[in-house]
């Protein structure tokens, strides 16, 4: 019974929280708001027509942007919005919203916002305009809030160097109807006003040398699922690796995982590309390998059968309590006599 009140415990905890920070009547505000964008963020994303869509789109702008205006709004979470990412700074210096927008099958915009979490509770928010379409280099450009590089946020990693923070984005971009493109992205802010991008991706460590870029992006066949993580133990970024299923390398829509793994390290205030992130071979005859009972004419080996029987002596003695009991014998179909005849 106690595991069902965790929930609604939490909830509570976090509504007592916000209550403290904000009044009843700004709460209720926010949440009528909520309820109303609700509707608007799903039609932005599922409106079966562009019209639909855009329409969507900017009413829930507009709404979005009323409600943020509400003080201390920063730490209410908006969770119904299923439709829109919401990131928190590890560090809660801010937070970034995001979603796309489906323009047409060929061409797909990014929307978002990022909202600074300010001592008096008083809106800070510097608007995302997707310039992705009108940008000729997408992985050398650094631009500010103005000039984004769209995509939706669904990692935060900060990063510390030179008394200055780094927040790495990974990202998701529905690109056009024959790709998508995953993207890593590094924001840091110079007199508090965001900046994206920086030659902050270096290839100095692969074998054959490549200048640094400000971002990275793959690019993929529409159809290929493609992976692009952080991996905390490792402490590194991990994508899959790309190539072309059709040995054409410029038209990066036939790009599809090969089935190896690449990576960037944070090392020296940058991420520094690491070519092969598993390398591991197994040497040959080091295979794991069955241990059979029998011998090459036939013959039982009784030592090794006495072995694989102790090994599941102790298995069945580590297992729970529960696992130990017999099951139940099935029942017996009715008409069916203790002699086994019928």
């Amino acid at each position: 019974m106690k595991k069902y009140c965790i929930v609604p415990f939490l909830m509570f905890l976090f509504f007592a929280g916000f209550a403290q920070t904000v009044s009843r009547q700004n709460l209720q505000e926010l949440k009528h708001k909520e309820d109303t964008l609700k509707s608007y963020a799903d039609k932005l994303i599922n409106g079966y027509d562009a019209v639909t869509r855009f329409k969507s789109d900017s009413s829930f702008t507009k709404l979005f942007v009323r409600a943020l205006k509400t003080p201390q709004s920063f730490n209410y979470p908006f969770d119904s919005l299923i439709t829109i990412s919401k990131l928190y700074a590890p560090d809660n210096s801010f937070r970034i919203f995001t979603w796309h927008l489906v323009v047409n099958e060929n061409l797909t915009r990014q929307h978002g916002a990022i909202q600074m979490n300010t001592p008096d509770g008083s809106l800070k928010l510097y608007p995302l305009i997707d310039k992705s379409d009108v940008t000729q280099l997408l992985a050398d450009t650094t631009a500010n809030n103005q000039g984004w590089i769209g995509a939706v946020y669904y990692k935060i990693i900060e990063t510390k160097g030179s008394n200055k923070n780094y927040y790495t984005l990974l990202g998701y971009d529905e690109n056009n109807i024959r790709s998508n493109r995953k993207i890593i992205e590094v924001l840091t802010f110079n007199n508090e006003e965001p900046v994206f991008g920086g030659a902050l991706f270096s290839f100095e460590e692969d074998s054959t040398a490549k200048p640094a870029t400000s971002r990275h992006i793959l690019e993929y066949k529409k159809t290929a699922g493609t992976r692009l993580t952080y991996d905390p133990e490792l402490q590194m970024i991990i994508a899959e690796h790309l190539e072309s299923e059709t040995n054409e390398p410029l038209k990066k829509w036939t790009y599809i995982p090969d089935g190896d793994y690449e990576g960037f390290k944070w090392k020296n205030n940058k991420w520094v590309h690491v070519e092969k992130v598993f390398n591991q071979v197994t040497a040959e005859g080091a295979e794991p390998m069955p241990k059979p009972i029998k011998d090459a004419m036939g013959n039982t080996i009784e030592d090794r059968l006495k072995d694989n029987i102790e090994e599941e002596k102790s298995q069945v003695e580590d297992m729970p309590v529960e696992k130990k009991i017999a099951p139940k014998p099935k029942p017996k179909p009715k008409g069916t006599k203790s002699n086994g005849k019928q």
